[in-house]
């Protein structure tokens, strides 16, 4: 199993970010080949000073030749210039990563 990983930093607007995010963005996420399932938490709490993330997001495929195929195609480009329209790629951090231990 792989996934990418998507942590957003509060946006200004987290009740219009949110709307648009889970009615337009997240359909097309899950458009995306190879992707085996989505899953969008609200981070809640820190136990360290305030929460710095709002919504984490975790994307799952089976393999690595999987991931990487789904990030070069047209339904992952087309999620991420949605993710831009929205205004989330000013504060998303992104990475790819596999369990530890197999």
């Amino acid at each position: 199993m792989h996934k990418f990983v998507a942590l957003y930093n509060p946006p200004a607007d987290s009740a219009d970010f949110e709307q648009a995010y889970f009615d337009t963005h997240l359909p097309l996420v899950e458009k995306v080949p190879g992707l085996e399932r989505a899953e969008v938490t609200r981070v809640t709490r820190s136990f360290r000073g305030e929460p710095g993330f709002s919504l984490m997001a975790e994307m799952y495929f089976p393999d690595e030749p999987t991931l990487l195929s789904a990030l070069k195609s047209e339904e992952w480009a087309a999620a991420g210039r949605n993710l831009s329209e929205i205004g989330g790629m000013g504060f998303v951090i992104m990475f790819t990563a596999q369990p530890a231990i197999a």
